[in-house]
């Protein structure tokens, strides 16, 4: 019996838009923290209370994208948030004052977060249902290139420019005008809307059956949010690292590309709770590292095992999302994980920026650690049996 194809161009095209919009995202977002307090003098509480904003206004409009994108045409959604995200770069390089800059950044969260939604969603659509769990790993592969990619970039570009990071964000801008013309040559299969419910529910907005699972990723995020945004900052004024971060990124992106192509096949075989295991186990020892060794080899060392475990444990957790969800509710299942990522981020962002200002960086790296530990808990005794007696596929 011939496989049915998983790499057609509808998702190549959508694989390389998800890329163009994490890679305009990760080119600025490490180095932001340096560009606030470098340019507008700003304090680390007060950093940390600039980019939330960007979390908490993707975190509000997630769960709204996923009722659009199962309720009207997903290539019209796609297109409208593209457009908007692209748009409000030209307000980074408008922006004259810290006021101007964060009403921007946390307007730009909005279409980010509509858009994730929306091109995650057309990714499913367009792949064969066989190999749906394959196809969300390997499409978690562009976030991670982009990853990599990103902080390296820019640190290249701000020396090429003398530490102008104005570059960053015009090479931000074009790069998201690349996805969006894409986006428009996208072709998915059409779809007849036929309203299943007449009163609007909450189960429309955010997967309720997924809320164990939400609480889980929601921990693993405020992790990663409290490292992927003080770790430039921390590395330069505690480690003396002052171009490292995109080696850091690099090592991470290395460690989620590795395991996203070892755990494919294992997601096509039906083994999500085997990967979210041990992808979890792996990041555990990966944050532990971090805020234990106060040097290079703890630094970057951590970067790859938090890599190769969030690698194994994010496809796994949107496979379970999609797979607890009807089919009518794909939106709905991929705004879930995305809104439960959000806030997690967010508030590894904001309590980040409060503990490394008033007790320094090791407690914040620490409380991460801390937080991650509760997700892992209750993930074996909450989550992973919830989702064995209640998968649909």
């Amino acid at each position: 019996m011939t496989e049915e194809r998983l790499w057609n161009a509808n998702y190549i095209k959508i694989w390389t838009v998800n890329f163009l919009v994490h890679f305009s995202f990760m080119l600025i977002v490490p180095l932001l923290p340096l560009y606030l307090n470098e340019t507008f003098g700003a304090t680390k509480d007060t950093i940390g209370l600039v980019l939330t904003g960007y979390a908490i206004m993707a975190l509000t409009i997630r769960p709204f994208s996923g009722y659009m994108v199962d309720s009207f045409p997903r290539k019209t959604v796609l297109i409208i948030c593209g457009v908007l995200f692209f748009g409000i770069f030209v307000g980074y390089l408008a922006a004259g004052s810290l006021a101007a800059f964060a009403v921007f950044r946390t307007l730009h969260g909005a279409p980010f977060g509509a858009t994730t939604v929306a091109a995650s969603t057309v990714a499913i659509d367009v792949v064969p249902s066989s190999r749906r769990g394959e196809a969300i790993g390997y499409y978690g592969l562009s976030n991670n290139l982009a990853m990599a990619l990103g902080p390296a970039l820019a640190i290249a570009l701000l020396e090429a420019f003398s530490g102008n990071y104005k570059a960053l964000f015009w090479v931000s801008l074009a790069a998201s005008f690349i996805g969006l013309l894409l986006e428009i040559s996208i072709h998915p299969p059409k779809r007849d809307f036929v309203p299943e419910k007449k009163v609007l529910s909450l189960d429309r907005f955010f997967l309720l059956d997924g809320w164990r699972e939400a609480i889980g990723i929601t921990c693993f995020a405020f992790s990663y949010g409290v490292l992927s945004t003080y770790v430039a900052i921390y590395g330069k004024e505690e480690l003396g690292i002052t171009s490292g971060t995109g080696l850091f990124f690099g090592l991470c992106a290395i460690g989620l590309i590795l395991s996203r192509l070892t755990g494919a096949h294992a997601l096509r075989e039906g083994k999500v709770s085997r990967n979210a295991s041990m992808g979890m186990c792996v990041s555990f020892f990966g944050y532990l590292l971090f805020a234990a060794l106060h040097n290079p080899i703890g630094y970057y060392g951590a970067a790859l095992i938090i890599g190769l475990g969030n690698g194994h444990m994010y496809p796994a957790f949107q496979t379970m999302f999609i797979n607890l969800a009807e089919n009518s509710q794909r939106g709905t299942a991929n705004s879930s994980i995305l809104t439960s990522w959000d806030a997690g981020v967010g508030l590894g962002v904001l309590i980040g920026g409060l503990f490394s200002e008033f007790w320094g960086y090791h407690s914040a790296f620490w409380t991460a650690w801390l937080v991650n530990a509760f997700g892992v808990t209750f993930y074996f005794l909450r989550i992973r049996s919830h989702f064995e007696s209640n998968k649909l596929r």
